[in-house]
């Protein structure tokens, strides 16, 4: 079993001015350095901080300090300023992975936003423990969205790719749980991978916003990173002509259509565009 290193460090800031893929935001925020889901596909494993750490992306994450107090603190400087903030949460890891549950940094984020709301707060995960906020949520709601990435529905599927992420249907769980808490929620498709036949529906009867993304259009490099990652090597030779490749998307669209109408459905970046 891995060991993960987990440490605790005070950035100097928070918010993160937001510049390419998250060219509609104003910033980024990371309530953790590093990801324990460690997902093999993950683009930040191509990133400065996922190459340069000497550790195994997956095996540790830094815990931020005094975040409530920072965020406070430049949203103070950000609005006397007259400035428009609009935060993606997070770009860089997972703000409900597991060290959440009993550090509750991402939460503490959240009551800070309460007290000074952006004015657009987009939340991307891959966790149930996202419907722990609902409270919080329902405070942000009119100037919010989460995004639950669902990348596909069958469990052995994820097992391959991301096994130290949370199950499918705990995640189509809590997407189900926010929709009836009346939330704004959208589930990624991000990356597509292969799924079955009932997925489209199964995604229809939960939400009537999807985004599809994947490993060529969604990785930042036009699927440079995910080759040398050698995600290609996870996909048995069966799969690979239909889920691998610039046309994935695409085909992704066309089942998805079955049961969402055109409209309701979103491609990468679109997708996780503010308002």
């Amino acid at each position: 079993m891995t060991r993960h290193q987990i440490a605790y460090k005070e950035p100097k800031k928070i918010l993160t001015p937001a510049s390419g893929f998250l060219y509609g935001y104003t910033h980024s925020l990371n309530p953790y350095t590093g990801c324990l889901f460690g997902c093999s596909y993950c683009y930040v494993r191509q990133s400065p901080v996922g190459l340069f750490r000497g550790e195994e992306w997956g095996e540790w994450v830094d815990i931020k300090k005094g975040i409530h107090e920072k965020y406070i603190r430049e949203m103070s400087i950000l609005r006397k300023r007259g400035k428009e903030v609009t935060i993606f949460m997070a770009s860089a890891t997972d703000p409900y992975q597991s060290v959440e549950y009993k550090e509750n940094i991402t939460r503490a984020l959240l009551e800070a936003m309460v007290e000074m709301p952006p004015d657009f707060l987009f939340v991307q995960t891959r966790s149930p423990l996202v419907t722990r906020d609902i409270d919080l949520f329902l405070k942000l709601k009119d100037s919010l969205r989460l995004s639950v990435t669902v990348e596909t529905d069958l469990d052995e599927v994820r097992k391959n790719f991301s096994p130290q992420a949370p199950p499918i249907q705990a995640r189509l769980k809590a997407i189900r749980e926010l929709q009836k808490n009346d939330l704004p929620i959208q589930a990624a498709v991000a990356p597509v991978l292969p799924f079955s036949k009932q997925f489209p529906e199964t995604l229809a009867a939960l939400v009537n916003r999807i985004v599809i993304d994947d490993f060529y259009t969604g990785d930042g490099s036009n699927g440079k990173r995910t080759e040398r990652l050698k995600i290609k090597e996870r996909f048995t030779e069966e799969e690979l002509e239909k889920w691998y490749g610039e046309h994935v998307h695409k085909y992704a669209y066309e089942q998805m259509k079955t049961a969402f109408s055109s409209d309701q459905i979103l491609i990468s970046k679109e997708g996780f565009m503010p308002y």
